[in-house]
């Protein structure tokens, strides 16, 4: 009798690597795609969209740093920069946190919020025009359900 745990691990079919790479070079050419039409209208990158997206949906405008690495998934190293360039820029600041003297808030500003709805006119029409120019609702609903497979834990 053989121990499974001595099994080869088994191997994806050919479809399913090629669902594999499909789907790895389609995210990267559409973001490419928007990053370039966003860039072609003197915008920030869409990574500044969306720490302003989740700063408009939070309460009172602010969330801690990790609520925002946890909600972009961006990396704690590239977050700290981006906010650093962020802040520059005069669309997030800093607060410290009431309760705890070494924490602090992001916050979004006026020109932040205004940024957002800049960015998002631009964003908006590259997704009409990557996406949704390409898929009907139906497509785009089954596309989604398929995501959502792919997203589940196991």
């Amino acid at each position: 009798m053989s121990d499974d745990s001595d099994a080869a691990p088994s191997k994806p079919s050919a479809a399913v690597t090629r669902a594999w790479v499909r789907l790895m070079r389609t995210q990267q050419i559409v973001l490419a795609a928007i990053e370039q039409d966003l860039k072609a209208a003197g915008l920030p990158p869409l990574g500044w969209y969306d720490v302003l997206w989740e700063l408009t949906q939070a309460a009172e405008g602010k969330l801690r740093p990790y609520e925002i690495e946890e909600r972009t998934l961006l990396a704690q190293h590239n977050l700290s920069r981006l906010l650093d360039r962020m802040e520059k820029a005069g669309l997030v600041h800093r607060e410290i946190f009431s309760e705890d003297g070494r924490g602090r808030w992001v916050v979004i500003t006026e020109a932040g919020s205004a940024m957002r709805s800049r960015i998002w006119s631009v964003y908006a029409a590259a997704l009409q025009c990557h996406v949704g120019d390409k898929l009907d609702d139906a497509q785009a609903d089954q596309l989604t359900e398929l995501l959502d497979l792919l997203s589940r834990k196991p």
